[in-house]
């Protein structure tokens, strides 16, 4: 029965390693890997010293680090609150609007966004109508575009995140509320003293795992957004490659990049297994 996903893997996972090769040639298509010339470290070297890499590694950190902190602090505040909501009609239909996000892909978003953050879009119509404020080029400036990329990201997932934290907190005893109650504790004290502290352990396992992925600010996101003309604010390690290798030709280059940016990734995902263990007790094997 497993033996259909052991293949998938291995053919679409395992069998294009064999290109990494590329990164230690001066890789030539019509040559292949046989005949292209070894240059060992060259493209990797060039990479270190390339001023625009540091540029884009910096970029791609921004994005994930600010993700990760939002994805983690709005879901965890918004799971208290719904968790309030005694209604269960109305707590669903809730968690079902900002769960729907979810599914929705980078390249539908993306046109949506594009329109209503367009200087004729919804946006700047009501700050110019309502507030007399001149239209902003969201897409277009490169601070504007951060803002508009970590919030983006977080509209589309935070419902998602929502749902891991009200599972936990169904978890939680209610024996223990009861009790609580019991002595006095207000609904107040009870979030403090109780529900947060049930939470964290979750938090911290969503937080630690996240790390793994410090590396991956969303291909699919920045690639539908951006534009040449905030390249220096919003490229990431992955658009930059897939310019490099797949529209300007430069495969060992590209393919250097890749390895370096999947190294540093293996690394930090062992270290936030590690961390997910020792903290929170989470473990998959």
């Amino acid at each position: 029965m497993v033996l259909p996903a052991v293949l998938l893997v291995f053919v679409f996972s395992y069998l294009p390693m064999s290109g990494i090769v590329m990164a230690f040639q001066d890789y030539k298509p019509a040559l292949g890997f046989a005949e292209s010339p070894w240059v060992g470290l060259k493209h990797f070297r060039y990479m270190l010293e390339n001023e625009y890499f540091l540029q884009i590694t910096w970029n791609t950190l921004f994005f994930a680090c600010s993700k990760i902190v939002m994805n983690l602090i709005i879901p965890f505040i918004f799971a208290l609150l719904l968790n309030e909501v005694r209604n269960m009609g109305l707590k669903r239909s809730i968690q079902t609007l900002v769960y729907l996000p979810h599914f929705l892909s980078w390249v539908t978003l993306a046109g949506i966004l594009v329109d209503v953050l367009a200087q004729t879009g919804l946006v700047n119509q009501i700050l110019t109508n309502l507030f007399g404020i001149k239209p902003i080029f969201f897409l277009g400036d490169g601070n504007w575009f951060r803002f508009v990329i970590i919030f983006s990201d977080v509209w589309k997932e935070f419902g998602f995140n929502t749902i891991i934290f009200l599972a936990a907190l169904s978890g939680i005893n209610p024996a223990l509320y009861e009790a609580a109650e019991v002595d006095g504790a207000t609904r107040w004290k009870q979030t403090i003293h109780l529900t947060i502290p049930s939470l964290i352990p979750i938090g911290i396992v969503i937080a630690t795992l996240a790390l793994g992925n410090v590396l991956n600010a969303n291909f699919d996101q920045v690639f539908n957004l951006y534009s040449p003309l905030i390249y220096q604010q919003g490229d990431i390690i992955d658009t930059f490659v897939y310019r490099e290798g797949l529209l300007s030709g430069q495969f060992s280059f590209a393919t250097a990049v890749g390895l370096f940016k999947s190294m540093i990734s293996l690394i930090l995902i062992v270290i936030s297994y590690r961390l997910a263990y020792k903290f929170a007790g989470y473990r998959i094997f």
